[in-house]
């Protein structure tokens, strides 16, 4: 166990070593057993949260203002258009004020270019840990919520299992682009042969790439691209198809919308599960654009896992939160 996490931010998916990610699974487990059996667990006791939030959020905020209450700290929302950042409080301000005021600073900030550079700014300034709820590149408390999930479904050796990290169409908005990218980082570090599915004009980022192809050849796991969400998911244990905006093709909102109309057919339903493994799971971080992006018979279904895996985003933040913050 590694215990040298206080006081760190946890921006980047790999802030953290493999080995304190694993710590930071075994504080989880245990927090959450404490939970279930009603053992209170005070460790942040007197201990006081800012949430800054400059995009709309439900388990996001959720989890983390119920997970600072369950360990008896306190976690202040505060939206971002109601305060002074919109008239010029800058990143350098927030960090060093707000570092003083609390114990810890969140942040979800996804703007394309803009959020991961607020985040490390303000985590230059401040004296108290700077934890990610989102940026434009990284989404790592929903990534340890899906690794503990996978653990808990396929058991913590993941060696050999493979994981499909696929685009789904979705006619809501042009989402960010975090979540995969946390995905192909971490998977590999545990052992999961990883293959990434997407249409030509929705991409990742190169250097997010270049990472994830890293950790799979220094964890010895596969890392395969593919262009064809069927055969992406032929064998899979786990299959996590959302949407995401072809970001790094456009800005622009009508032209990403047209580029994504073109490809309906990436769709989550039944036929496509029959071409995984008989006990694959189903992933998504949720909201998800029910029978457009995925079947209402999915993600209702028995291999659907996106209510446990929405549940221990309290228990992953909360291990983080109580290592980083005591």
């Amino acid at each position: 166990m590694q215990t040298s996490l206080r006081g760190r931010d946890f921006i980047s998916d790999l802030d953290f070593s493999k080995e304190e990610i694993d710590t930071v699974l075994d504080v989880a487990w245990d927090l959450k057993m404490k939970r279930a059996l009603g053992i209170p667990h005070p460790i942040l006791r007197d201990k006081v949260l800012a949430m800054i939030f400059f995009f709309s959020s439900t388990r996001t905020r959720g989890s983390f203002e119920a997970g600072m209450a369950q360990l008896g700290g306190h976690a202040a929302f505060i939206e971002s258009r109601t305060t002074q950042i919109s008239h010029g409080d800058t990143e350098r301000e927030m960090g060093e004020i707000y570092g003083r005021y609390f114990d810890g600073i969140a942040i979800r900030h996804v703007d394309f270019g803009i959020g991961n550079r607020y985040l490390n700014y303000v985590a230059e300034a401040s004296r108290a840990p700077v934890l990610n709820m989102q940026c434009e590149i990284y989404h790592p408390h929903q990534c340890l919520a899906d690794l503990m999930t996978i653990m808990e479904k396929k058991g913590r050796d993941l060696r050999g299992k493979k994981i499909v990290v696929s685009w789904a169409y979705a006619s809501s908005y042009l989402k960010p682009i975090s979540v995969p990218q946390s995905l192909i980082l971490q998977m590999p570090r545990f052992g999961m042969d990883v293959v990434l599915a997407h249409p030509p004009e929705f991409p990742l980022m190169p250097e997010i790439m270049d990472q994830a192809r890293e950790m799979a050849r220094k964890y010895h796991t596969g890392f395969e691209v593919m262009d064809d969400m069927q055969a992406a998911c032929e064998d899979a244990d786990v299959i996590y198809a959302k949407s995401w905006g072809p970001l790094l093709t456009t800005q622009d909102p009508e032209e990403g919308k047209r580029l994504q109309d073109q490809y309906k057919n990436w769709y989550v339903d039944e036929a496509l599960l029959a071409k995984a493994k008989d006990d694959v799971i189903y992933m998504h971080p949720l909201p998800a654009d029910r029978d457009i992006e995925v079947a209402s018979a999915v993600l209702d279904g028995p291999n659907s896992v996106v209510f446990d895996e929405a549940e221990n985003r309290l228990h992953a933040q909360k291990a983080v939160m109580a290592l980083t913050m005591s």
